[in-house]
């Protein structure tokens, strides 16, 4: 973040300054005090049953200089009335005073955006000092929080961004216009919030929609709702993926026996060759996306390819783990909903091993089609693995669709028992599910107990 005095803090967000106004930051934003840096800001938000400004102190104890509150307290504080509000405004000022020389790329798409940004991350970080959200802290805190980050250094600003109704990205394209804007996909995610796929489509668009002039879309070709995205732009368009008309395109594409891709990325110009250290058949079309961005931000093709080699993804997206008793663990916990399932689907069924175990939660925010949805990942699970473990009431569609390879449990401490007894060295054993079936919780009990049968 760049230094600001709490005098000028609270000049920008319309507040008042309770204590030294002189006081500077020079470190980040920070919601939870435990993450404060020397020179840091504290946002204080009062919820329902917890009041961020109570933990003033522990903020200052972890270095924390000043808040970002509705109230005073034990710290310097800027006193707003609307502490989002106030942040946003802040992100916003910083920002645009950093914007000479400075490339903003939005991320946006109903799966992988995770997974792309942090792709992207990379390749940018190898022509400049690159800032990128934090796991999927995406939304209207998120976002602010990762534009904070941002100081004269900064190069490439790269943000994710999530939408869970019309109008939300349009908000946060409000508080910067991104140069490029990248749409990765339309799916079925939280369709059950938007009513239809047509209108996450839309959804999606306002990425598109809200990029500063002569900014550049970058649009995946292989999906037809995201390339009618062409027509809400005046600016120059580059397209992505497997299709013969895209602008990168993945061909030659391969999978080792980790279900790690190889691929050559394909430009009108030149061709390089990428091995990536992911899992999953999938992850060929997000680097080509980051390779498209890439481009547009001027990164030669050969650059990113290298850059590529080398990335890592944020924690519990199909992460390849050993066990000590000779099983591996395949974590994509995070989260799920179709599309993304049968991609980790994929990935299990490309691992060499023994026997191949799904482990699948409830699939959340699918609407009326959610026992259709359901059923049908857990048939297309029934090709893929051995055995499916379907996780909880809600995923009983799973067992339902998976017939005869199916065993139902009551819920995550019924799912790490059965593993107990039953997983066996050599097997893979794939745990996917919506964040809130919380199957993080089996795949760190499968890494504690070594994932050997007793």
């Amino acid at each position: 973040m760049i230094p600001l005095s709490l005098g000028e803090i609270a000049a920008v967000v319309g507040g008042t300054v309770e204590g030294d106004d002189a006081v500077t930051v020079t470190a980040p934003a920070v919601l939870d005090g435990r993450q404060a840096e020397p020179g840091g800001l504290f946002v204080a938000f009062a919820g329902e049953y917890v009041d961020g400004h109570d933990y003033a102190g522990q903020a200052g104890r972890a270095g924390a200089v000043a808040v970002l509150g509705s109230r005073p307290t034990s710290l310097p504080t800027v006193v707003v009335a609307d502490t989002q509000a106030a942040l946003q405004a802040l992100a916003a000022h910083v920002v645009a005073r950093l914007r000479d020389g400075l490339t903003v790329v939005g991320v946006t798409g109903s799966q992988g955006k995770t997974s792309t940004k942090d792709l992207l991350a990379a390749v940018l970080s190898s022509a400049g000092t690159t800032i990128a959200t934090i796991g999927s802290l995406n939304n209207e805190l998120g976002m602010p929080l990762t534009m904070l980050r941002a100081d004269a250094a900064t190069r490439f600003l790269v943000l994710e961004m999530g939408a869970r109704h019309i109008g939300q990205i349009a908000a946060l394209t409000g508080l910067v216009s991104p140069d490029i804007a990248v749409v990765l996909n339309v799916g079925r995610a939280h369709v059950g919030r938007f009513g239809s796929r047509a209108a996450i489509a839309r959804a999606k668009g306002e990425l598109v929609q809200g990029l500063a002039p002569g900014g550049t879309a970058v649009l995946n070709a292989d999906d037809p709702r995201v390339v009618a995205m062409r027509a809400l732009t005046d600016g120059p368009v580059l397209t992505f993926g497997r299709a013969e008309h895209a602008d990168v395109r993945v061909l030659d594409l391969a999978l080792d026996r980790l279900a790690r891709p190889s691929f050559v990325l394909r430009t009108a110009d030149t061709s390089a060759p990428v091995a990536l250290p992911l899992v999953g058949a999938h992850q060929a079309l997000n680097a080509s996306a980051a390779a498209a961005a890439g481009q547009a931000a001027g990164v030669p093709l050969g650059m990113a390819a290298a850059a590529l080699a080398t990335v890592s993804l944020s924690k519990w997206r199909l992460e390849l783990r050993d066990l000590p008793g000779g099983a591996t663990l395949l974590n994509d916990s995070f989260n799920a909903h179709p599309e993304s399932t049968l991609a980790g689907l994929d990935a299990l069924s490309a691992i060499e091993g023994g026997r191949r175990i799904a482990v699948l939660g409830a699939m959340l925010e699918l609407g009326d089609d959610s026992e259709a949805e359901h059923r049908a990942v857990g048939e297309y699970a029934a090709s893929r693995a051995d055995v499916v473990v379907a996780v909880g009431e809600a995923a009983q569609p799973i067992a339902d669709g998976a017939g005869e390879r199916a065993v139902a449990l009551a819920g995550n401490d019924a799912a790490v028992d059965w593993l107990r007894d039953h997983l066996a060295a050599g097997d893979v054993v794939l745990v996917k599910a919506s964040r809130g079936a919380r199957l993080d919780e089996v795949a760190a009990a499968l890494a504690e107990f070594g994932g050997v049968r007793n």
